[in-house]
């Protein structure tokens, strides 16, 4: 919706918060005036950027004044291709398939060559560093659209390389034993155990794929990267601090971790699961009905699952976010209890602000 775009904008500008908006669609040309009237209303609400791989996006972004990115489904894998999306982009976010020497080399030739992008400074480099991988080159599958006409390259994937399948000999009808039923699902990208690796090959903007994903996954996803961050910057990054991240990373959704090309390492990361890994889970327990800032507590009618003192909660909302924490004490008609079931009238301190509607969830273990 073309509105939510100047709220979405206004809000991280209140927040001294970047914005972008991704149009790395295929464009067709029926679709040419709707797009251009995006993209005008995204420059008219302030919004950083825009991320595209169409050139006539990319094209129309430079006429009209505002800063286009070079998504990683143009596949710029080699300082020519960099050379020549300079003349549209200040950054450029590079193919997957790389490994790290690959990065290197190309950042070190943006600035022995001195390539620069359309704000007169050097071209900078965007790498994902954390989230779902494409079985195809840099996001180029066509298998959706293949088998059920719905086209990954317009947003629009139903990732029919999720699920299970056999493998037959077409001869003999024989099905073949595979160790390995999910052959086209690959396990997500997670670089939190050697980032400091990608700093040193000259990235400069860090890429988290969350497309549809929870705010918690934003949430903790973010947060480990910054922290991350904050100890390779402070000389404090170590393989037990990159693990902890790691053991982090692993309670929001996942499909199992790998280090993707990066490092060298051939394909071969398959995820074993239909949908998330994640060694957490969340269970519904109710909305809140009401907020008394005064004292910081929240009232929550449990609808569902029950809940006890000392479990680990999390409230999401459409301002609230996401918000985490441990219940120290249940009150019902401001008695302390130490267990609350379906029907309860529950209240709770809490260390943020919460709101009517909002979503209580207990954290639990998730069972394998």
């Amino acid at each position: 919706n073309i509105d939510d775009i100047q709220k979405i904008a206004s809000l991280c500008s209140e927040n001294n918060v970047k914005s972008y908006l991704t149009l790395n669609t295929v464009v067709y040309d029926d679709e040419s005036e709707k797009i251009k009237e995006i993209i005008y209303s995204a420059k008219k609400a302030g919004v950083t950027a825009l991320i595209a791989s169409d050139m006539s996006v990319i094209n129309y972004c430079r006429e009209i004044g505002i800063q286009v990115h070079a998504s990683t489904q143009l596949n710029v894998s080699n300082i020519d291709a960099v050379k020549f999306f300079a003349g549209f982009c200040d950054v450029i976010v590079l193919a997957r398939e790389l490994n790290i020497n690959q990065v290197k080399k190309i950042s070190d030739s943006i600035i022995e060559q001195n390539i620069k992008g359309p704000s007169g400074n050097l071209v900078r480099l965007e790498m994902f560093v954390h989230g779902a991988l494409c079985m195809s080159i840099s996001g180029k599958c066509y298998l959706s659209l293949h088998e059920h006409n719905y086209s990954a390259n317009r947003g629009a994937c139903l990732q029919a390389c999720r699920r299970k399948y056999e493998v037959r000999d077409k001869e003999t009808g024989i099905e073949l034993e595979i160790d390995n039923e999910y052959i086209m699902s690959p396990k997500d990208l997670c670089t939190i155990t050697f980032l400091d690796k990608i700093l040193e090959a000259g990235v400069t903007v860090l890429k988290i794929e969350g497309r549809g994903r929870s705010p918690e996954y934003v949430k903790v996803t973010t947060e480990s990267y910054n922290e991350a961050l904050e100890l390779i910057c402070s000389g404090n990054y170590s393989p037990e601090e990159s693990t902890r991240l790691e053991e982090k990373l692993k309670t929001v959704y996942n499909r199992g971790f790998w280090d993707g090309y990066y490092l060298g390492r051939r394909l071969g990361e398959w995820t074993d699961r239909h949908g998330s890994s994640a060694t957490k889970t969340k269970e519904y327990v109710g909305k809140i009905i009401h907020f008394y800032p005064n004292n910081m507590v929240a009232v929550t009618l449990v609808e569902s699952s029950g809940i006890r003192q000392g479990d680990e909660i999390l409230i999401t909302g459409t301002s609230t976010g996401a918000y985490t924490s441990q219940i120290d004490e249940i009150r019902i008609a401001d008695k302390k209890v130490d267990y609350a079931q379906k029907g309860d009238i529950i209240s709770f301190k809490t260390e943020t602000k919460v709101r009517p509607n909002d979503k209580l969830y207990k954290v639990v273990f998730a069972e394998r």
